[in-house]
């Protein structure tokens, strides 16, 4: 009866709880796999790249199955069986093996999706992966090595429902092992162990030896496969501390069993005879008949021990958290911080020498504060690496479809970006790195007619400026045509001059439907992108420069500030009311008199900046603050100049209060959209401060 129960309770248990674990593990394990296969050289594959991409797919495939997913799981196993005879030097690297498993990553990736999904949408059909994996695992000619040739035909890869029986021959490393699992709680387990070594690559045969203790199960095993690859199959169902693999003594086989079965109350270590080893490890490794199980039980202890130590340092280095509990840590330290201004405000009229201890208490809560902030932001920046790795592949699929070659290069992958920007910019720079690579890189006989080599070179670049970050697109390919901009533009209808400057002519191409294509394809050529690509910058606060040479190359710098949530501002006030100017925005301030305002049409109003003439926009007009008392006396008026989207404007205030760090809070989502406005922020005294959209100014300006 209580086995029964106990049965019942395994087969109850709710795999469904480890889902997310698993699919975010096989995101990783698809992304450094898709890597790798893009770094691979087919002349001379490193075993080591073969063996990494290997075991991503292996891992992959294991947990499938285990999940119940079998449609990746069957997937990814004809990958493995591929890249083992890789591996293995039976087949020599070729560029389609290279596709189809570009294309099985991404068939993984989508069929994982769906089963994310709750099973949602239709399934992908992989019949025809599947069957292209199988011919070229078993259709290509092996390559024969010198001192151990291998036969002309090589058993195909065994389906995933069927037990791979295939003999192995000597010269491919078969071996005999004995493997020992328990003690387990329920034998289930240990059946389940038994089903899974029809999954071992070059298996010969598998028996059943008898076993000391009923909780135990041990096997005989023939295999070609490395310890570690046995090792990894089985951590699926059972954990490693309760697996020990030794070599196989035939004559005394029960042995083994008896001597481990003593020390069941300890936990079972992974023990292997590596080629080369010390005689006296490879003896204790054995488990020789031979020695007392005393002396045997305590290096096996201390092995486990130790490998236990590695793994725990190793799996405790990241810690998986959930995106909404970052953002409520971010928000609740945006409150201390706010909190700590107002204590630091209410404090400054205290007499210094009555309230010392006070005082000292809240320097330290100040610097205590900004390091807090400073350590919690920094939780949620993650390199621009993650964003680059995405266009290799991209590129190598669009350079095949275009008939071109490019060599992709990046420079400041670890810089670090707030992981809510990298998740907008993505898109902006794809489309970006596309216009490059379609419209910027020339065919391979049209650059090496213009004395360039028949490989362009498409630059993504990240680095740090001040309170910013710039990404840069760059090419080498042909730049773009002015009079072929302005004559689109004509086209049009748009105001343009031939006097203009180069910097408004490349600001052309953001325009809404404005495409210098001559045909339009499913890459480009329908006007749709750039100025969807400026919007969203626009939108993160940042901005968009175009630098171009024709027959040299081009240009385009985005820049982005670090985060969203916390930002470095200039507060002034006008009247009796406090505004924020983002301070990356502001690039000087000056006293102004009534004489260097001039007014012109329609009353706007210009003032003179050495020898320039530049908008000034009213904060008093725009935001029809009221003035209650005498306004301030003539001459007192300052101007701040600000900068965005490659145009300057003067903004005109009665005084400036300071710079500081604000939080910035949603203005939108708590109250409703204002025009000019990017969001808010709580000073210290408690008061709302608006937080102004520099671009918004100088939109307005211009109009």
């Amino acid at each position: 009866m209580a086995d029964t129960h106990q049965e019942s309770a395994v087969a109850d248990f709710d795999l469904t709880q480890f889902y997310q674990i698993f699919f975010e593990e096989a995101a990783e394990n698809l992304d450094q796999m898709e890597q790798m296969l893009l770094h691979l050289d087919l002349d001379a594959a490193n075993d080591e790249e073969l063996n990494g991409i290997f075991r991503c797919a292996h891992s992959i495939k294991g947990g499938a199955a285990t999940f119940g997913f079998s449609d990746v799981a069957e997937l990814t196993h004809q990958m493995e069986s591929l890249l083992d005879r890789l591996r293995r030097h039976e087949l020599r690297l070729v560029a389609p093996m290279v596709d189809v498993l570009l294309e099985s990553a991404d068939a993984s990736r989508s069929l994982l999706a769906r089963h994310q999904a709750g099973g949602q949408g239709e399934a992908i059909s992989t019949h025809e992966l599947v069957r292209s994996i199988s011919a070229l695992a078993s259709g290509a000619q092996p390559v024969v090595a010198a001192s151990a040739p291998v036969p002309e035909t090589v058993p195909e890869s065994t389906p995933l429902a069927a037990p791979a029986t295939a003999p192995t021959s000597a010269a491919q490393g078969m071996r005999a092992l004995e493997i020992l699992i328990g003690p387990l709680e329920h034998l289930v387990q240990a059946d389940a162990i038994k089903e899974l070594f029809r999954d071992i690559p070059g298996l010969g045969q598998i028996d059943d030896l008898p076993a000391a203790d009923a909780g135990m199960r041990r096997f005989a095993v023939q295999t070609s496969s490395s310890n570690d690859d046995l090792l990894d199959l089985m951590t699926f169902h059972v954990a490693k501390d309760k697996v020990a693999i030794a070599a196989l003594d035939a004559a005394a086989a029960p042995a083994p069993a008896v001597a481990l079965a003593q020390d069941a109350a300890q936990p079972y270590g992974f023990f292997c005879g590596a080629p080369g080893a010390p005689a006296d490890e490879v003896a204790a490794a054995a488990l020789a008949v031979a020695a007392p199980a005393v002396s045997r039980a305590a290096p096996a202890r201390a092995a486990a021990e130790s490998k236990g130590a590695s793994q725990a340092s190793m799996e405790s280095s990241t810690i998986r958290v959930a995106v909404n509990k970052v953002d409520q840590l971010i928000n609740l330290v945006g409150e201390l911080v706010i909190t700590q201004a107002m204590l630091a405000q209410n404090s400054r009229g205290l007499d210094a020498g009555v309230h010392q201890q006070l005082l000292a208490g809240l320097a330290d809560l100040d610097r205590n504060t900004r390091d807090l902030q400073e350590s919690v932001l920094s939780i949620r920046m993650i390199p621009m690496s993650v964003v680059f790795n995405r266009f290799p592949r991209m590129l190598r699929d669009l350079a095949g479809k275009l008939g071109k070659k490019v060599d992709f290069v990046t420079h400041g992958e670890a810089t670090e970006l707030d992981k809510s920007l990298v998740e907008k910019i993505t898109d902006p720079l794809t489309h970006l790195v596309r216009n490059s690579l379609d419209h910027g890189i020339e065919a391979p006989e049209d650059r090496l007619a213009a004395g360039k080599p028949e490989h362009g070179t498409l630059t993504l670049s990240a680095a740090h400026q001040g309170g910013s970050i710039v990404i840069e697109v760059r090419d080498d390919g042909k730049g773009m045509s002015r009079e072929k901009i302005l004559s689109k533009a004509r086209e049009r209808g748009l105001d343009v001059s031939d006097a203009m400057p180069d910097g408004e002519v490349w600001n052309l191409i953001f325009a809404p439907g404005f495409s210098t294509a001559d045909v339009v394809t499913d890459v480009s050529g329908r006007g749709v992108g750039m100025d969807v690509v400026k919007r969203n910058i626009t939108s993160l606060g940042g901005s968009v420069e175009i630098d171009s040479a024709e027959g040299y190359g081009m240009r385009v710098s985005v820049r982005l500030p670090l985060t969203l949530a916390i930002m470095d501002g200039m507060s002034v006030g006008v009247g009796d009311e406090v505004y924020i100017l983002p301070l990356s925005s502001v690039v000087e301030s000056f006293q102004v008199h009534d004489g260097d305002v001039s007014t012109v049409t329609q009353g706007a109003q210009l003032v003179k900046v050495r020898g320039d003439y530049m908008p000034v926009v009213s904060l008093e007009r725009i935001f029809q603050v009221p003035r209650p008392g005498v306004a301030g006396a003539a001459g007192n008026n300052i101007m701040v100049v600000v900068e965005a989207d490659g145009s300057r404007v003067a903004v005109l205030v009665d005084e400036l209060l300071g710079q500081h760090q604000v939080v910035v809070k949603n203005l939108e989502t708590n109250y409703r959209k204002v025009s000019n406005v990017s969001g808010a922020t709580i000073l210290g005294d408690g008061t709302v401060a608006l937080i102004l959209d520099t671009g918004a100014l100088v939109r307005r300006a211009r109009h």
